[in-house]
């Protein structure tokens, strides 16, 4: 006798105002540095507008057979949201379709705590494999393991289902849908010293974070220093 599992009914309801937040911390200490880094290089490259929303640590909602789902990725990009009601209030949380697009990518960052990353477990409250992939439908799912440095990005095929996706020569994943190669770095950035996931354009040109700009400008005012001392002109009187 086999026995068919119904996909719940979803609905998309917000979460009211007075719903009380759990103010967990986050279960990996790298997770704050390495979420703040993806962001800032986009913000620098001017590749995020007033509409965009991106967060981490922070509750995307469905409803699931009338029960309230929450899951919080250690880092998100939804392209375009609709302003807040009122409007420039804080998000308290994030409802897709109700209160704009479904994320175009969710990443969650490996620690020693086991967190469901693969979890497809269907019954509620969900798994965040399965609530990625079948209810929010989010187009790719990165699972990043930081002390390691390994990655797996995962696109939604046509079945609807996850897929393990194969890096490019130089080790970087393309991210269609944001038009940026996504990838691994091993190096230095806020007193922490390991392997970043970082973002390259479609020239596989790295976007750089703030720290690198201001090196890059630093080496470039030297050399056009140089320049001019070999022309016999002092740059220091200019």
């Amino acid at each position: 006798m086999s026995t068919t599992i119904s996909e719940p009914v979803v609905t998309w309801e917000k979460l009211p105002d007075n719903f009380p937040l759990p103010d967990e911390p986050v279960d990996n200490i790298n997770q704050p540095a390495i979420a703040a880094a993806l962001t800032e290089s986009l913000e620098l490259e001017g590749l995020i507008q007033p509409s965009t929303l991106i967060g981490t640590n922070f509750g995307i909602c469905a409803t699931l057979d009338g029960k309230l789902v929450i899951k919080a990725p250690d880092w998100f990009y939804v392209r375009s949201v609709l302003p807040t009601q009122p409007p420039n209030q804080n998000r308290r949380s994030y409802t897709p379709h109700r209160e704009g697009e479904v994320p175009t990518i969710v990443m969650e960052f490996l620690s020693d705590t086991e967190g469901g990353e693969y979890s497809i477990k269907r019954k509620y409250p969900p798994g965040k494999w399965y609530y990625y992939e079948r209810i929010l439908q989010v187009p790719t799912y990165v699972i990043f393991e930081p002390e390691v440095g390994w990655v797996e990005v995962y696109q939604r095929g046509q079945t609807g289902e996850y897929q393990l996706q194969q890096p490019n020569a130089e080790g970087r994943y393309w991210i269609a849908e944001m038009g940026l190669f996504l990838g691994i770095w091993q190096g230095n950035k806020a007193n922490r010293t390991g392997y970043w996931l970082r973002w390259w354009d479609a020239q596989e040109k790295l976007l750089l974070w703030g720290t690198e700009r201001l090196q890059q400008e630093q080496q470039l005012r030297n050399l056009m220093a140089a320049k001019l001392r070999e022309l016999g002109v002092d740059p220091e009187v200019l």
